[in-house]
Order: C-alpha cells, then structure tokens, then sequence
C-alpha cells in the first residue's frame, strides 16, 4: 500500500481522485488545499483531504472498509495540519457515520438529519460558550444594559468593511434590547482581515454601551459550516446547511447566553441571503427565539452594500465609499489607500 499526497492534486491525478470520489457518491470539493490517497496496485483504495482546518471528503472503497484504513488515513491529515500549524480542525460526514468518525478521535459538535459535524476538541464548542460567557459578564458588570427592554439580541455579521447599513441595523437592534450580541464573521477574507473588521465594527458601535462584541470562531457562517461534497441533492444542500448552522447556534449560542431574539438585514440583491434569512425566519422561532429581518438602509433610493463599498475602493471612488460608511471605517479605508 502507497500514499501520494498533493497540494492539492492536478491534472491527470485530480481526474483520477475525482473519478474515486464520484463511484462512492461523493463529490470533490474545489476548495480543497490538500489530498492523501491510499494506493494498491495503482488504484485508490481511500482518500483525505482538507482545506485549511477542515477535513473533508473521506473514502474508502467498499472493497476495503472494516480494515481500519480511516485510521491510518486520519494520522496522516492530522500530522500534516500540525505541521502547519492547526491543531483544532472539524470533519463532516453523514450522521450515519458517526460512531466511525468518533473511533478516530472526532466530538459530535451539531447534528442534523443530514449533516454531522465534529471537532477534535473534547470541549472545544464549550470553551467557545465559556468565553462568550466570560464576555458577557464583563458587560454585565459594567452596567451596560438597556432597562428599557428585556429582550436578548443577536445579529451575525460579515462587515467587511463595517457600513452605514450595519450600524443602522445594529442601532436598531440595541435600541430594542437589554443586551445585544454582535458576532463577527471571524474567517479570513480578501480585502480586510478578520481582526482589522473586528476592530473596525468595535469603533463603529463603541458608543452603543449595551452591544457585546464577539468572535464567530470556526461555529457560525463560515466554510466549516456550510459542506456540500457528501449532498446529493444539490439543490437542497444550501438548505441543509443553513439548518446545521441554525442548530449550532439555537442548540449551544442562543441557548447559553439566554438570546431571545435574532435581527436580520433584509438582503434585496443576494438570492443566498434571502434563503439563511427565511430558514432562520421558520425555524428558530420553533425554538422560541424570534426572528426580525429589517428593511436595509437605503441611500438615495440603493441599499447600502459592503460589496459596493469594496467595488469604490477598487476603483478609487473614496467620495461614494464616504456616503455609505461611518467616519471610523472611512479613516481605516483612507490610511490602507496611502
């Protein structure tokens, strides 16, 4: 038995992988970074992949199962992602799998009627809730709430880079709650870094006293959380992974720190956001948390977007990025243009 690893694979060894992948019902995932496969006789017999911290599209062939090539397949990723330099990483699979992702060291973080994800971590999801705990007390002590509400708020959400859109929605949403908890997308991205936003959304709402910032981690909106290479129906699969995503944060988030209430903004231009806001729209109420998706704020008669303020910076247009953003992220835009 052989392994090849690739960075990722190309080529003539990528049709090879995806065809493997393909006669088990699975598909590639093009965001895959890098690929183990396991050979005998110059045929596939299993394969691992992983694209930063996440281990995905995991096969055996049926010819091979029960002789304990997951294993071996498994110590092999996870050596390279220590050698890299990521020590907690997630794998999904089928819940039908389950107790064999667990023989390999994997913790059940969420699970649906199609998706399970799992971590490497024993308690790494309630270290996570610790923190926001921890987080949340410190705003407490400070008396920082609005007496006027009891209500518990929560907005998700990308900023990059933080507009006049999102602190609309987030003054909206303070106004209306004791406590506002405002998570960041915490995935690194093109054009403003994950601890740049975070900075840049702290200035934007500093003056709102009952808002508690936190960090997304690998648990909310991000590419950990939304797999589609196990799906077979395509269509569906955006869906299903909204429902793992809602179940993350309706099952541990909303759960520990007691949130009450989720505010969404209304997304007239992105057929995606629409979809996660209508699923959390019909099934976090089940829950008994509500849901309020807000018209989003309009400058002469255009919805304000981050993307469009990405787009005028592209191109230099500083004097439209200054209509659509607050003071304190147009100061950030303007030092990165020198």
């Amino acid at each position: 038995m052989e392994i090849r690893t690739g960075n990722p694979f190309r080529g003539r060894e990528k049709e090879k992988l995806v065809s493997f992948l393909k006669e088990q019902d699975l598909e590639y995932d093009e965001n895959i970074t890098y690929s183990m496969v396991l050979e005998e006789d110059g045929e596939i017999i299993g394969t691992a992949s992983s694209h930063n911290n996440v281990i995905k599209c995991v096969a055996i062939s049926k010819e091979h199962q029960g002789e304990n090539l997951l294993s071996t397949m498994f110590s092999h990723l996870v050596t390279h992602m220590f050698e890299q330099g990521i020590y907690h990483y997630f794998g999904f699979t089928k819940p039908k799998n389950k107790r064999l992702f667990e023989g390999v060291g994997l913790y059940p973080v969420a699970e649906t009627d199609h998706v399970l994800l799992l971590e490497n971590e024993r308690d790494g999801i309630k270290k996570y809730m610790k923190k926001l705990q921890e987080e949340t007390k410190k705003a407490e002590e400070n008396g920082m709430e609005n007496k006027e509400s009891e209500e518990i708020g929560a907005i998700v959400a990308n900023c990059n880079p933080f507009t006049k859109g999102h602190r609309y929605l987030v003054e909206y949403a303070a106004s209306r709650c004791k406590y506002l908890h405002l998570f960041i997308l915490s995935e690194e991205q093109e054009f403003i870094s994950s601890d740049a936003r975070f900075h840049m959304v702290s200035e934007g709402v500093k003056d709102l006293k009952n808002v508690i910032l936190h960090r997304t981690s690998d648990y909310l909106i991000s590419p950990v959380v939304f797999p589609t290479y196990f799906m077979k129906e395509k269509d569906q699969a955006f869906t299903m992974n909204c429902m793992l995503d809602i179940e993350i944060f309706r099952r541990h988030i909303a759960k520990n720190l007691g949130i009450t209430k989720r505010f969404v903004g209304s997304e007239p231009n992105c057929q995606v956001t629409n979809e996660y806001n209508r699923c959390l729209k019909e099934y976090l109420p089940q829950s008994g948390i509500e849901v309020e998706e807000i018209k989003r704020l309009e400058i002469d008669d255009t919805p304000v977007s981050a993307s469009d303020v990405r787009r005028a910076y592209q191109e230099g247009r500083m004097e439209d990025i200054k209509r659509w953003v607050p003071e304190t992220t147009y100061q950030y835009l303007s030092e990165c243009k020198k």
